[in-house]
């Protein structure tokens, strides 16, 4: 609570004279860089200019890209919006590169001249309109070393009366960007954000935006609605969605993730909306950096309505094609229409696409956007093309935007051929028309799928029954001999291919036609490897195979031999002989005196020519697996993984629960995975299982289906999972500085078997705040500097069980209490009230000051580094009382606001008072 002033305190308070805090903070920096005269002059003349004040809010919209050059070296932008005739307008502005440093970098648009303030610039930025200024600011930043970097900007202030932030005019704008150098995924360029920030909308209109982010790596990118930010990067408090903010009429403000596209169903309370967004990019799956727009849009009273564009949904071109895509607007209120383009295919360097922008019209316009493609445009991710059509309507210009999807993508491989050499095929092909292809990737199947690529597909999808079985590097490459990786492939089976060609970004061409081949049944080819008893030591194995039907007589002229081969697990390296069959039609053998148990085994036959005098090995055959089970025990539950190595494809797999009643197993389930689950178990009981394959090679002539039994294997599932996470509350007393921490109680919804519960303040590491028993449920936390910070808690069962990976998390911001404040007076008179300068009681968080205090003439009476600062009038170097009068002083306060118990995670915030102090006795 503020002090009570004195009577005296009071009557003055209302004349006090207050300095705008724009040119204090500047004069502030100068007085460390010019001489104390000068500096005394400069104050003196603005003290001159009675009831002299300024408003330092200006910010409305902005957003930070950054560009690759070369090494660690990046170039970065800021782009604004500011309220055009505000006096705080910035020539400069500090960025934050992530890396513990800061530069000033200078605007780059507009003319020279002077802003609102007086102050020359030598780039004054862009008036958009009447009241919208863009500000472009630019700096080159080299980093030490690969890492992720987050790049922010906090700028004081916003515009008054944003509808949806409480008290905008005292609350900064702060805009961060991620950028992540990692050479293993290579060199990243951010989105550039072609479409502005700033819009217009109607009231009962649904507003629609899109930022036009166009990605010159190509990279995916993904949209996802944020909180807009404020001092310190941390949630605004209070902020709700532009929808939230008429709580009788609740409509949906959403984003698309995939395009961009963000619609406001149904706007019902004029006045300006910030909302913010951040675009995220992919590349391999990873997430590689983000940019945050944060944006306004003035909703306003009209009866306008927009104009509808109307223009063909996604499509493709085949690199080497033109497209024509043709687009037209209408309004229904007949105004005139400007129709424009923008996007990725209009700013590509080599042979862009072109939209030649129609006159304006009234009610009707179109246009066509023609695009000859080229080889270097292929791409995996669409590019996009944004239309987007104005009225000229009054009050307020409405608009219909439009997103089209285009995909260039790469023309088929043509020519392919397999011919049969031996037990391998060799495949070859024509190189394709594109020199910008990487390579190329094989795919292979038994028998064909009859698969005929559609409209727009690319690659060879996964329901085909095409497997990749080789990628090659090198576009001039045109040949691959497939020999299933040195074990061969099965004699007999026909086999089909496709061939793709392949580029940088992973891109992949329409798929070449089906083309296959078959191999003589030359050699014998192994069908089962199914046990049949389990055991450590006398478990048995039926392998059986069939015979080879085409054998060529004249290279072969017999009698044959089949010797059966024998290997300990799924490598087929140590081979022991275990049978010899002289007889073709001899295709059975049962394999005794085996651990069945803890290990797979596997078998081969190696096809001898016993002629007379001409004794030799034709070959051996393609090796095949046992089926082989591992259980994986959990709290209720038994995962059962099934592995095997064999050369035809199992299709299904059948799942065998042995019954404790009748000790016969019982069947429980199929899959048409090699993993299964077994569910609603009781803990510490013992379960057996085994599993039956069901496969085929997909080819007459062998037998089918192909069945083949695991080992038993039995396992009792185990409480090793840790209990849900409780729900976290926080009540913050800011007198106190204390966190009252409650959590719900999870022993009868989740967790039977709690036994603990541990709190932590997150951060890096996370920190351990507090272990409790079961039957406690709240905690006092008196942090020793900060209560900023995101605190979580997780339970523990008598098991030991915990997990703080998973849990749900409350935040706590500076801002939740009173920020650090001055008062304007205070009567060093020695009455007991209000004899020192002190500031204002129920801050928290700060851990250090640097204030200095000046008297009209500029010169320093005080300064101190302690937040109380305790100044009782006196002059610091002569310890006299200062003359009643007003004084004026710059603060720099440092806030905490990571964890101060991890210094890893520990930041602390610059904030700048500059203000004055009337001094009365």
């Amino acid at each position: 609570m503020r002090p009570e002033m004195t009577s005296k305190a009071k009557m003055t308070n209302f004349g006090l004279l207050q300095l705008p805090k724009v040119l204090l903070f500047l004069l502030m920096i100068l007085s460390k860089k010019i001489n104390a005269v000068v500096f005394r002059y400069l104050l003196m003349l603005i003290l001159l200019v009675p009831g002299f004040s300024a408003l330092a809010t200006h910010q409305r919209a902005g957003e930070i890209t950054y560009r690759h050059i070369s090494g660690l070296t990046y170039e970065v932008t800021i782009t604004t919006y500011t309220f055009a005739p505000s006096a705080a307008d910035r020539c400069e502005l500090t960025i934050n590169w992530g890396d513990g440093e800061s530069n000033e970098l200078r605007r780059v648009n507009g003319e020279g001249g002077q802003t609102p303030a007086g102050i020359y610039c030598e780039h004054v930025g862009e008036n958009i309109s009447a009241e919208i200024r863009l500000n472009i600011y630019r700096g080159i930043h080299t980093y030490a070393s690969a890492s992720t970097y987050h790049i922010w900007l906090e700028d004081p202030n916003r515009n008054l009366g944003i509808q949806n932030i409480p008290n905008s005019v005292d609350v900064p704008l702060y805009i961060e960007t991620l950028l992540v150098v990692n050479p293993f995924l290579g060199n990243n360029s951010s989105p550039v954000l072609l479409l502005p920030p700033i819009d217009n909308g109607c009231v009962g209109v649904p507003y629609l935006h899109n930022a036009g982010a166009y990605d010159p790596n190509g990279d995916s990118l993904a949209y996802k609605l944020v909180n807009c930010k404020g001092a310190g990067g941390l949630d605004i408090l209070g902020y709700k969605l532009p929808s939230e903010v008429d709580s009788q009429n609740p409509g949906s403000f959403t984003i698309n993730p995939l395009t961009g596209d963000i619609l406001w169903e149904n706007p019902t309370i004029q006045g300006e909306y910030n909302f913010a967004f951040i675009i995220e990019e992919y590349r391999y799956g990873v997430r590689i950096g983000y940019v945050t727009r944060d944006m306004q849009v003035n909703i306003t009273s009209c009866n306008n309505t927009p104009p509808v564009i109307e223009v063909a949904s996604d499509t493709c071109v085949i690199a080497g094609d033109t497209l024509n895509l043709f687009v037209q607007a209408s309004d229904a209120d007949n105004n005139r229409i400007t129709l424009t383009a923008d996007g990725g295919p209009l700013l590509l360097p080599v042979s862009p696409a072109v939209f030649e922008q129609p006159d304006d019209s009234v009610g009707h316009v179109s246009q066509t956007l023609t695009w000859a493609t080229v080889c270097a445009h292929i791409r995996k991710q669409p590019y996009q093309v944004y239309f987007k059509a104005i009225d000229n309507g009054s009050p307020v210009q409405l608009f219909d935007l439009q997103t089209v999807n285009i995909t260039v993508i790469a023309s088929a491989v043509t020519n392919p051929m397999a011919v049969p050499l031996g037990n391998s095929m060799i495949l070859s092909w024509d190189q394709h028309e594109c020199t910008e292809a990487k390579g190329y990737r094989i795919y292979r199947r038994a028998g064909s799928s009859g698969f005929s690529p559609g409209t727009c597909q690319t690659g060879v999808p996964p329901e085909t029954g095409y497997s990749l079985i080789a990628t090659t590097t090198g576009a001039a490459i045109t040949a691959y001999t497939d020999d299933n990786d040195g074990i061969g492939l099965v004699r007999g089976i026909g086999y089909c291919y496709i061939v793709t060609a392949w580029f940088e970004d992973g891109a992949e061409s329409i798929a070449s036609e089906e083309f296959c081949a078959s191999l003589k049944k030359d050699m014998p080819v192994l069908t089962n490897v199914s046990i049949n008893s389990t055991s450590v030591d006398n478990g048995s194995i039926d392998v059986a195979w069939s015979k080879p039907t085409e054998i060529d007589f004249i290279q072969t002229p017999g009698p044959f031999i089949y010797r059966l081969f024998r290997s300990e697990g799924f490598t087929n390296a140590v081979k022991q002989q275990i049978a010899e069959f002289n007889d073709l039609n001899d295709t059975t053998f049962t394999d005794n005196g085996l651990n069945t148990r803890d290990t797979a085994w596997t078998y081969s036959i190696e096809f001898i020519n016993n002629t007379p005098g001409n004794v030799f090995s034709i070959g051996f055959s393609v090796p095949a697996s046992s089926v082989f089970i591992r259980l994986i025990p959990s709290d209720e539950k038994i995962k059962i993984s099934i592995i095997t190595k064999v050369p035809w494809v199992n299709e299904t797999y059948t799942i065998y629960r042995k019954n404790p009643s009748t000790e016969v197993f019982d069947s429980i389930g199929t899959a048409q995975i090699p993993v299964y689950t077994d569910t609603a178990l009781i803990n510490d009981t013992e379960y057996c299982y085994r599993v039956k394959t069901t496969g085929t090679y997909g080819t007459p002539g062998y037998i089918d289906p192909i069945y083949n039994l695991s080992q038993e294997s039995c396992a009792m599932p185990i409480d090793n999972v840790a209990p849900c996470p409780p729900e976290l509350i926080v009540e913050l007393n800011c007198d106190e500085r204390t966190l009252l921490f409650s959590w719900n109680d999870i022993s009868a919804s989740c967790a039977p078997d709690i036994d603990k519960y541990y709190l932590y303040r997150k951060g890096n590491p996370h920190i351990l705040l507090g272990t409790f028993g079961s039957a406690v449920s709240s905690y006092e936390y008196q942090p020793e500097q900060t209560i900023a910070g995101c605190f979580f808690i997780v339970a523990g069962d008598i098991h030991g069980n915990t997990d703080t990976t998973r849990y749900n998390e409350v935040c706590v911001s500076i801002d939740n209490c009173p920020r650090y404040r001055l008062p304007n007076v205070f009567t060093p008179n020695s009455d007991s009230f209000n004899d020192l300068f002190t500031p204002y009681p129920g801050y928290t968080s700060v851990e250090k000051i640097d204030i200095q205090i000046f008297n009209r003439w500029g010169v320093l009476v005080f300064e101190s580094s302690d937040p109380a600062i305790n100044w009782d009038g006196k002059d610091k170097r002569s310890n006299t009382e200062c003359a009643d009068g007003v004084y004026f002083y710059t603060c720099d306060v440092y806030e905490v606001i990571g964890s101060p118990e991890s210094p890893e995670d520990k930041r602390l915030q610059k904030r700048t008072l500059t203000d004055s102090v009337h001094l009365l006795r």
